[in-house]
């Protein structure tokens, strides 16, 4: 279903940081892109408190809101729902938004659990509504790049790899409870938080998962309780989580995500090893992509061998024209080339999404899920996929 107005309303559903950043990068995308497909008009936003919402109304200019996401998925001029949740709540306020007719562009993961993540994909094919996972870090230009070598044939047979997504905010044991430490309501921990985006990364430059070996690890199991001053709850999800993986195309790799890395910021990083060549990238150093063309010759001292720094920067085809390809790239970038991506495929017919599709998500949460039950009964697990 495309749509050929000049304008796409938007309901923002959530207005935490991920909820902000959304809502930065629908007023900021006219200045990056020109043309737009169409004009991304917010055009409410729906949060659990009403001070969220006025915070939201007086920091954008959006003129209405609702603390009842039903109420905009209703809305005759509202097209599309964005959903920046707490992951228990992406199932139900997608499955809304797909049943009302919305167009769906949803935060990660897509859901709670694989049965979930079925349920919104049948739904998805059935209706033909556009629908997206913003997994974003497949908008680096360095990670397009680096799909672009891989496809090309740079790297010849992919053999193994290595990711990881570290932060540290966790290692605090002091800090009090939330929905990201409860099984509940966030489904996961370090697996489900940065996991997701390493896994949908990985996925996106060498494809398909096969099996899956992991261990998850909970170090800090109690921490302050601010439903109960002085006391503390359980933590029920990991801190840590070690993949080994083996990928549809024969090669192996191992996936790290942890939130009690010390030292570590916003470290989402991988190197991947072929028989003609290697990879590296930093997300701390984002500018760059590194490349190791085995190729080349090695005599005399070294011929010209050794890795070489590529300058992918801000090197967004067009229409991205702002601030221009030779500046040094910040981390909401990304999260508008996702968006922008997202509204081009609500308005060009024929446009093929570089972003990931509920079908993706779906495959996403079959890794995690198969993680998961590897890390239960010690062995390795079979990834499963398919929608019935």
């Amino acid at each position: 279903m495309i749509h050929k107005k000049k304008e796409i309303g938007i309901g923002l559903v959530g207005y935490g940081f991920i909820g902000r950043v959304h809502l930065l990068g629908y007023m900021n995308l006219p200045f990056y892109y020109d043309p737009v497909p169409a004009r991304a008009s917010v055009k409410a936003v729906c949060a659990a408190s009403e001070e969220s919402c006025f915070l939201a109304m007086a920091q954008s200019g959006v003129r209405d809101y609702t603390t009842d996401y039903r109420e905009l998925v209703k809305r005759e001029d509202i097209d599309a729902i964005d959903c920046c949740t707490p992951n228990y709540l992406h199932f139900p306020v997608v499955l809304d938004a797909l049943k009302s007719g919305k167009h769906v562009y949803c935060e990660k993961p897509l859901a709670m659990n694989v049965e979930e993540a079925h349920e919104l994909v049948r739904l998805a094919r059935k209706s033909g509504l556009r629908n997206q996972v913003a997994f974003h870090y497949r908008f680096v230009p360095a990670t397009m790049r680096a799909k672009g070598l891989i496809e090309e044939g740079a790297l010849g047979q992919i053999l193994h790899f290595r990711a990881q997504y570290l932060h540290s905010g966790y290692i605090d044991p002091n800090r009090p409870l939330s929905w990201r430490l409860s099984k509940e309501k966030g489904g996961g921990g370090a697996l489900f938080d940065l996991g997701s985006h390493v896994v949908d990364l990985m996925r996106f430059l060498l494809g398909d998962y096969q099996d899956v070996m992991a261990r998850l690890h909970t170090f800090i199991t109690e921490r302050p309780d601010p439903k109960r001053p002085g006391a503390k709850g359980k933590v029920d999800v990991d801190d840590l989580a070690i993949l080994q993986v083996k990928m549809a195309n024969g090669s192996f790799g191992v996936i790290e995500a942890s939130r009690i890395a010390t030292g570590a910021n916003d470290d989402l990083r991988f190197e991947i090893h072929g028989t003609k060549g290697a990879l590296m990238f930093n997300l701390m150093e984002p500018n760059w992509l590194w490349f190791y063309d085995a190729t080349q010759p090695q005599e005399p001292l070294g011929g010209r061998s050794g890795f070489i720094r590529i300058e992918t920067i801000q090197r967004y085809p067009k229409p991205a024209g702002f601030p221009g390809p030779k500046f040094s790239i910040g981390w909401t970038r990304y999260h508008l080339a996702s968006q922008f991506d997202f509204l081009r495929s609500l308005s060009e017919e024929g446009y093929k999404p570089l972003g990931a599709t509920f079908e993706d998500g779906l495959r996403v949460q079959e890794v995690l899920e198969a993680a998961e039950e590897s890390s239960r009964t010690g062995g390795w697990v079979n990834v499963r996929q398919g929608v019935e």
